[in-house]
């Protein structure tokens, strides 16, 4: 057996390790049924400025990105996504959303939104920490 270390992106090694990873997670617990889920704002050129990404899965909405364009921001826009993504994710069945950050201002917006603390990880490099937040329906 080699062990090789890279600091390269491997398309299809990558591909060689989730393949079975995935297989054998289906074949324990079921499928997954993810569906992505993508809320994006446009301008009035109909380019995209910001929005949300995440997906649902297993009973739960997870919101991997969010991002408010700076002219948007303190104008109620985060949790206007935020709302978007839990009411889609509740048609789906889902019963909560989870979300990490390590920006001290967009854990005040989850927390306003109704996230709790569920977890952290301090110090980065950079000094910060970051958190994991969920929110039950």
């Amino acid at each position: 057996m080699d062990f090789i270390l890279s600091d390269v992106a491997d398309a299809e090694a990558e591909k060689a390790i989730r393949d079975p990873l995935v297989a054998y997670n289906v074949a324990r617990f079921g499928e997954s049924d993810r569906r992505e889920l993508l809320i994006t704002i446009r301008n009035d050129d109909g380019t995209v400025t910001g929005g949300l990404v995440g997906y649902t899965g297993r009973g739960w909405l997870y919101v991997q990105l969010l991002f408010v364009p700076e002219d948007m921001r303190g104008q109620g826009t985060g949790p206007k996504l935020l709302a978007m993504a839990e009411e889609e994710a509740k048609k789906r069945g889902c019963i909560g959303a989870y979300i990490d950050t390590m920006n001290p201002d967009a854990l005040r917006l989850y927390e306003r939104s109704g996230f709790t603390r569920i977890g952290a990880l301090s110090p980065l490099s950079s000094g910060q920490s970051i958190t994991w937040l969920e929110k039950r329906f």
